[in-house]
């Protein structure tokens, strides 16, 4: 009997089991397909969108769907849940006012606004539809906010090359990101790595309470001479939704101190070639940094010349300053290395005074000869030019002057240049004295002359010599006659005296000097008023006052035609029995004639006072014109 009880209740078990397994199998088969994204990006402060959908195998009675966030602990805390009677967003949770569902055939779309830092975490949507399955996914939802531009200063301090570490030479900071923002150093945007003993990277990384991060980053360089023109930069590389960005520094450069090694030493100025009274500036400059002292000297000569932040200024300098200039650099820091020294050749150019010969003044007789020197000593080769009277006569030092006359004295001045150089110049002068007998204007000596008695004649004589000579007149036959011009300069002499024609007239003028005599004669025919004179030799060259006179003269003549005819006309001239009309001839006064003479070859003029009236006597100013 217990056999068979035993028997009974094992074939209920396994009548229990069985159905158990059928139940099970059942199940397996209404299964449901739920699918999520694995993460989901989205910018801080803006809304996140999380999808949950889901199918079932059959169709189920009832669907519930519920929404959890996991806990800093592990735990889940529930959000949100919905069947199909009722959909509600759970209360007192962090998201209890910044999340909404939205319901569709193919599941629910869940909606996070105003995402924060603290939303960084895994969503769970589970989904049960009763005996059609259930099922649970989860999405991670990431947060993202971009960093401030980064910051670079670089050390304001110069670097010197001579350190044994790494200094530090520039710091970079980016503030406010998330996730953790990552920097790069840059040497003339070429990134820089950590070397042992040449490069150190000091990273320091600060979250703020507000959950982003600040990074600041120092860079540690062992420095190089070559830095000094280098640019350092730092670049931000952080994380955005589905990318990476970067944001890059601007460029800072660097102060390196590094020993001088060579000097270099130049004439500044002035350009060109340099002359005695110049001020002449010399520069030397090294290529250290910072820029060590400078000091000048002669070549040869320990004695230090007084500058001024590497510039010798030397003031009117002369041909004693000419040599060879040195110029030494000071570095503490290259006291171990040799002398850095340059050198620079100055030449100053000169030009002494000319020197002419002969000195000063030099006498000379007519018809000698005469060589005369220009030399002016100078460091550069010259151009000698002679002057005359402002005029250029030669070129060349020597001036030869060949059989002297009067004409050759005066005041020759010479001027040498520097050719090459134009502002170096100088000049001489000699001045020549011309010696010699007197010698008259007019190569005739005898002058043969026929007036009219009563006639003024103004005769002249003209002498040049040295010394100056003495002029006196003679006259035999006239006894009204005065010298009215005399004029003397410092060869020259010149004489007019005014003479009355009354009888035949010898007039000689004598002029006189250490070296001899010499004379002009003037021998005058009168003639009575009523003749005409021969050709006369004049005192002046009068051909214009002739020509003038003639027209004068036509002119009257016309005027007086056209009175006697208008008077003809009129009847108002008396008749002879001949027709004719009789003019009245007034009797002439030869006294009233004046005429001038000049000693000239083939010559004449006459002056008559109704013309020219400025040649005859204040007592003899009345003119008489006769047909």
């Amino acid at each position: 009997m217990d056999n068979a009880r035993n028997m009974a209740l094992t074939n209920t078990s396994l009548l229990l089991l069985g159905l158990q397994m059928l139940v099970m199998a059942w199940q397996a088969c209404a299964l449901v397909d739920l699918r999520m994204d694995d993460t989901v990006e989205v910018y801080m402060d803006e809304t996140a969108e999380i999808p949950c959908l889901y199918t079932f195998t059959e169709e189920p009675s009832m669907v519930m769907v519920q929404w959890f966030v996991q806990a800093p602990g592990g735990n889940r805390i529930r959000i949100s849940y919905s069947d199909l009677t009722v959909q509600k967003v759970d209360a007192n949770t962090s998201y209890s006012n910044r999340i909404t569902i939205r319901s569709n055939s193919d599941g629910e779309t869940l909606t996070v606004q105003d995402v924060k830092l603290s939303d960084e975490r895994e969503f769970f949507c589970q989904v049960s539809g009763m005996a059609a399955g259930n099922g649970e996914g989860k999405t991670l939802l990431r947060v993202f906010a971009p960093p401030e531009p980064p910051v670079i200063e670089g050390v304001l301090s110069g670097i010197s090359v001579s350190g044994i570490s790494p200094a530090k030479i520039a710091s970079c900071e980016t503030r406010d990101g998330f996730p953790k923002p990552n920097i790069t150093w840059y040497r003339d945007h070429i990134p820089i790595h950590p070397v042992n003993g040449l490069v150190n990277i000091v990273t320091l990384v600060t979250k703020e309470s507000s959950g982003l991060y600040t990074v600041q980053s120092d860079l540690h360089y062992k420095v190089i001479k070559e830095d000094k023109d280098a640019h350092f930069s730092c670049e931000v590389s952080y994380f955005v939704p589905g990318a990476v960005r970067t944001s890059e520094s601007k460029g800072v450069n660097i102060t390196v101190h590094y020993p001088t090694t060579s000097v270099e030493l130049w004439r500044e100025s002035p350009e060109g070639l340099v002359k005695e009274g110049d001020t002449v500036e010399i520069r030397c400059q090294g290529d250290g940094n910072p820029p060590a002292p400078i000091t000048f000297n002669r070549e040869q000569s320990d004695v230090e010349l007084e500058s001024f932040q590497g510039l010798l200024v030397l003031k009117e300098v002369s041909r004693a300053d000419s040599g060879v200039y040195e110029c030494h650099s000071l570095d503490q820091d290259a006291l171990d290395q040799d002398e850095v020294v340059d050198t620079m050749q100055l030449t100053v150019h000169y030009l002494d005074p000319a020197v002419v010969v002969p000195k000063d003044s030099e006498v000379m007789l007519k018809g000698e000869s005469l060589t005369a020197t220009c030399n002016a000593l100078s460091s550069l080769e010259t151009s000698t030019v002679w002057f005359k009277d402002g005029l250029e006569i030669g070129r060349g030092h020597i001036l030869q002057l060949h059989d002297a006359t009067f004409d050759t004295a005066g005041q020759y001045d010479c001027e040498v240049t520097v050719l090459s150089l134009p502002g170096l110049q100088t000049s001489g002068s000699v001045n020549i004295i011309v010696q010699g007998a007197p010698q008259m204007k007019d190569a005739e000596r005898e002058i043969e002359l026929t007036e009219r008695v009563g006639v003024w004649v103004n005769l002249t004589c003209e002498v040049r010599g040295h010394p100056k000579p003495a002029i006196t007149w003679s006259i035999t036959g006239s006894q009204s006659w005065r010298e009215v011009v005399k004029r003397e300069t410092e060869d020259q002499i010149y004489s007019v005296v005014m003479l009355k024609v009354s009888a035949d007239t010898v007039a000689t003028c004598n002029s006189s000097n250490d070296f001899g005599i010499e004379t002009e004669t003037y021998n005058i025919r009168s003639i009575p008023f009523s003749q005409t004179p021969t050709a006369r030799k004049t005192s002046v060259d009068n051909s214009g006052v002739i020509i003038v006179v003639i027209i004068v003269s036509i002119l009257l003549l016309a005027i007086l035609g056209s009175i006697f005819y208008f008077l003809y006309k009129k009847g108002k001239l008396p008749c002879g029995h001949s027709g004719k009309q009789e003019i009245t001839k007034e009797k002439t006064n030869t006294d009233d004639i004046v005429v001038e003479m000049k000693a000239k070859k083939m010559e004449e003029s006459v002056l008559l006072k109704g013309v020219n009236g400025d040649n005859k006597p204040p007592t003899d100013q009345n003119i008489t014109l006769s047909s």
